[in-house]
């Protein structure tokens, strides 16, 4: 349903219900400011999130989408929902093309060899066993590699060398993808054997960093990997002494068969508006490198305890939905499905927002709404400012998995994490509990215990039909 769709149908629906349905949210009573502090201190002395982590992190480990860990994922999600003491479990099937790693090497032939360390991006098609080899062409951009000339490229390797910065926000990473997601599609229409890029994150161990690729039908598929930084900077110190450098590649990746995995979803209800949601979760899903501690378990357990907590005092009024996502590192499959299955029930979905950006401490908050000085969001800043969360902008992306719902106009929530480390581990193998700071999980977990409280207790609602692109 598309955006002016829905807005015409909101208006039918609002000219027969006249003034009872409020598009902006009001302000929480006293009482309930002075339970979000109540609630805020209960959550920082918590250490369930952790425990969720460690739960998921061991008995689970990489999940793949498509895999037995995925398998492996659901079946846990289910069983945690109902230990925990969530009232009502559920999944929902979404069904996606399988993709598998195989063998991944790669080493410099001329004019001095020695081996790399590469890793497969998903999605992409394999070398064969036999493997390829190549003259390597530098290209320091994406946007360098667009203005070659075909004739430069054809027949050779390209090679993307651009490194990104470390960033609180993460915005670097929207300049350095371009090279993944599009890098083997530009190659391939300049005549390119295969594509290598520096790995997408702001380390420098010799661990390389998967993410998702993309064809484009009408365009030859080439393999497509990323470089460990250090085996990066190698590449580009070779390439600096004037010769010519060959590289050799194999890679076995292929893709697979169709897989039906399923979303899981637990709820805690509300007590006064059992039918109106808060749509909270992070995606259960994660590359097969590392144990997917930070991408996205912290998110799921995070929020998975947050609604726990929540539970277990005053109920609010609404009630919280958390959904556990399929398959959103190969392409939001999980996010599509859910938006499709409830697109007719989109007005009770109040807002939501997502835990998918790591474990680091939360400092602001951002928000979508029909009102763009909501009163409520004073309040949760007025509660959460002694953690170090400040008031953020009245323009929120909500998190991947939450694009499709804000596609039908949901309102939508930022809790903006701390992410100047969370790209040095990134879709890589060093992704492990280890790297989780336990007191950081508890300041997530006081933060999103106050705000869903808050949002699915406050009168009044944020709108819907909202208008992104302002």
């Amino acid at each position: 349903m598309k955006i002016t769709e829905l807005k015409v149908r909101l208006a039918f629906v609002f000219t027969l219900m006249g003034s009872s349905l409020s598009f902006a949210a009001g302000s929480l009573n006293d009482d309930d400011v002075k339970y979000l502090s109540e609630l805020r201190d209960k959550a920082l002395k918590s250490d369930l999130a952790y425990q969720i982590l460690e739960s998921l992190t061991t008995e689970v480990g990489p999940r793949m989408a498509g895999t037995e860990g995925d398998a492996r994922a659901v079946a846990w999600g289910q069983a945690k929902f109902k230990e925990i003491g969530f009232d009502k479990v559920w999944i929902e099937p979404v069904t996606f093309k399988q993709w598998h790693r195989g063998v991944e090497t790669a080493q410099v032939l001329a004019p001095f060899p020695q081996p790399l360390v590469i890793t497969a991006l998903g999605n992409s098609i394999g070398t064969g066993e036999q493997g390829l080899k190549g003259e390597v062409i530098h290209f320091k951009t994406f946007a360098d590699l667009q203005k070659a000339e075909a004739g430069d490229v054809n027949g050779k390797i390209v090679f993307i060398s651009h490194k990104m910065e470390k960033t609180r926000d993460g915005s670097s990473y929207g300049q350095a993808v371009a090279s993944r997601s599009r890098g083997a599609v530009e190659a391939a229409k300049k005549g390119a054997k295969a594509i290598v890029i520096r790995s997408i994150g702001t380390d420098s161990h010799r661990v390389p960093h998967t993410g998702n690729m993309n064809y484009q039908d009408g365009v030859s598929k080439i393999p497509a990997a990323a470089l460990s930084n250090p085996d990066a900077d190698l590449l580009i110190n070779m390439l600096s002494r004037g010769k010519p450098v060959e590289l050799g590649l194999t890679m076995t990746s292929n893709p697979g068969g169709e897989y039906t995995s399923y979303n899981v979803i637990g709820e805690i209800e509300g007590s006064e508006k059992p039918d109106e949601v808060i749509v909270i979760g992070g995606h259960l899903d994660s590359w097969d490198l590392g144990t997917g501690a930070v991408d996205d378990g912290a998110g799921v357990a995070i929020t998975m305890a947050a609604a726990k907590i929540v539970a277990q005092g005053k109920r609010p009024k609404r009630t919280i939905r958390v959904v556990l996502w399929a398959n959103e590192e190969q392409g939001l499959h999980g996010a599509k499905a859910y938006a499709l299955a409830h697109k007719n029930n989109i007005l009770n979905h109040i807002t939501g927002a997502e835990s998918d950006f790591g474990a680091g401490p939360i400092w602001a908050i951002d928000w979508s709404s029909t009102n763009k000085q909501e009163p409520i969001i004073d309040q949760l800043v007025s509660v959460l400012n002694s953690i170090g969360v400040a008031k953020g902008k009245a323009k929120s992306t909500g998190g991947p998995d939450l694009w499709p719902l804000r596609g039908l106009g949901m309102s939508t929530f930022s809790l903006r994490q701390d992410g100047s480390d969370y790209f040095d581990l990134h879709h890589t193998a060093d992704d492990t509990l280890d790297k989780v700071n336990p007191e950081h999980l508890k300041q997530n977990l006081a933060v999103w215990s106050v705000f869903v409280y808050a949002v699915a207790q406050v009168e009044g609602d944020f709108g819907h039909g909202i208008d992104y692109s302002k």
